[in-house]
């Protein structure tokens, strides 16, 4: 074998070798994170709070779909319990641009009873870090130091480093009920999705 040949083999070797450590260490996180996601979706963090946030979902023409229907009315029963005396509601517009996420929450955790000095909207967020940055301006324009954050199980971790990230204060969370994936293969995918967007998120801060 020529030197070059030899040259080119010993470098291939080492490229091999080091995308193999980058992913044993890709994989590492990933798996840490799933854990730490896990665990944090089984915590229910009860402590009187600044506001209660609420993390959006889909809507259609104005009502809210299932999920964000369910996360609002744990997010009320949170506020009927007297744990916050603000309840913020995220989302801006997806295909339909006459509503927002957020300005659905609010209209119906209104006519659920909530008065109008409770409840502030978000509706520009066009996903979860951006209404976690929004959140937080909201919060420190309301003179807000600490938070509740509802959304689903596997959600939360990330939700919970974005608005740490951002300063807004003491930050708990309190998934809504029965969010948890029932099917194994959709825990694993709720879970590796969301470590995978928490990775992203870490990189992006990095660049």
């Amino acid at each position: 074998m020529s030197d070059d040949s030899a040259n080119r083999s010993a470098r291939g070797r080492w490229l091999l070798g080091v995308a193999a450590s980058a992913l044993g260490v890709l994989a590492l996180f990933l798996v840490v994170t799933g854990i730490r996601i896990v665990r944090e979706g089984a915590r229910h963090e009860l402590h009187p709070a600044d506001a209660i946030v609420v993390f959006g979902a889909a809507e259609y023409a104005g009502h809210p779909s299932p999920v964000l229907r369910a996360r609002l009315d744990h997010a009320l029963e949170l506020y009927r319990r007297g744990l916050a005396p603000v309840i913020i509601t995220t989302g801006g517009a997806a295909l339909d641009p006459t509503f927002s996420e957020g300005g659905v929450g609010l209209d119906y955790l209104k006519r659920h009873g909530v008065p109008e000095r409770g409840l502030i909207a978000e509706t520009q967020g066009s996903d979860t870090a951006q209404s976690a940055v929004r959140v937080a301006v909201i919060m420190r324009a309301n003179n807000l130091h600490s938070c509740i954050a509802v959304s689903d199980d596997y959600h939360v971790f990330r939700i919970k480093r974005l608005l740490l990230h951002e300063k807004v204060g003491a930050v708990y969370v309190s998934p809504r009920p029965d969010s948890r994936p029932h099917n194994a293969l959709q825990r694993m995918y709720a879970v590796l999705r969301e470590a995978s967007s928490y990775l992203l998120w870490k990189l992006g801060m990095m660049s």
